[in-house]
C-alpha cells in the first residue's frame, strides 16, 4: 500500500506476537506495548532533518550532528494512544504532547470528542499521531482533522495494528498523512474489531471491560 511503513523488525513481530496471546497479563501488555514503541519511534524518525553544531568532547572540540529545527510533538489519542506515548517519550523527552480524547459510540461506531489540548505553535512542528489500533479509522480521521484545524500540516500517524478498511478510510480523508504500522491485520468484524487483532488495547493495558 502507498504511504504506508510495515515496520517487520523480528523484535517488533516477536513482541507483537505475545501481545496477541490472550494470556499475556495486563503488566506484560503494557511493558511489551512500551518496548514496541521504542522501536516503532526509530522507524518514524527515521528521516528527521539534523544540523552539524560544535560541541567539546572529553579530548577535542568536534562537529557533530543534532536534531535541527523545533521538537516534535507526540498526539495521543486518549486513552489507549498513552501506551505508545510513554514509550516514544523515553527516547524523545523533550517532545511536546497534544492529547485528543475521543471515545465511540457503541452503536455507529463514530468518534465523539471530549478532549483537546495542543501546543499553541503546533503549525510550526512534526506531529506524530499515535493510537495502538486503526480499525475502522474514525478516531483516527476525527483526530487528525482537530490536530489540522489547529493548522497542523506536516502529521504522521503510528499504530501498532491496522486493519486494510482502516487504511482505506483513512488515506481517503488524508492523503497526505503517511502510516506507521507493526502490522495489517486481514480485516474488521461485525463489530469494528480488528481480525485476528488482539482486542481492545485499552482494556488489555488497563485490565478493564
Amino acid at each position: 500500500m502507498e504511504n504506508v511503513t510495515v515496520v517487520e523488525h523480528p523484535l517488533v513481530q516477536h513482541k507483537l506476537t505475545i501481545m496477541r496471546n490472550k494470556d499475556t497479563s495486563t503488566a506484560s501488555f503494557r511493558r511489551l506495548l512500551q518496548e514496541i514503541a521504542h522501536l516503532l519511534c526509530y522507524e518514524v524518525t527515521r528521516d528527521l532533518e539534523t544540523e552539524m553544531i560544535e560541541i567539546d568532547t572529553p579530548i577535542q572540540k568536534m562537529q557533530s550532528p543534532a536534531l535541527k529545527g523545533k521538537k516534535l510533538v507526540f498526539a495521543s489519542i486518549l486513552r489507549a494512544g498513552n501506551g505508545l506515548l510513554e514509550g516514544m517519550l523515553d527516547l524523545v523527552p523533550s517532545a511536546r504532547v497534544s492529547h485528543i480524547g475521543l471515545y465511540r459510540d457503541p452503536e455507529t461506531l463514530e468518534a465523539i470528542e471530549y478532549y483537546f489540548k495542543a501546543p499553541s505553535d503546533i503549525a510550526d512542528r512534526l506531529v506524530v499521531v499515535v493510537d495502538p489500533m486503526l480499525a475502522t479509522a474514525n478516531s483516527a480521521v476525527t483526530a487528525v482533522d482537530r490536530i489540522k484545524r489547529r493548522g497542523a500540516n506536516n502529521l504522521r500517524f503510528l499504530c501498532l495494528l491496522a486493519a486494510p478498511e482502516g487504511i482505506k478510510r483513512f488515506q481517503e480523508a488524508h492523503p497526505d498523512v503517511p502510516i506507521y504500522t507493526a502490522a495489517i491485520d486481514e480485516k474488521l468484524n461485525e463489530k469494528g474489531y480488528i481480525v485476528p487483532g488482539l482486542g481492545d488495547a485499552g482494556d488489555r493495558m488497563y485490565g478493564t471491560r
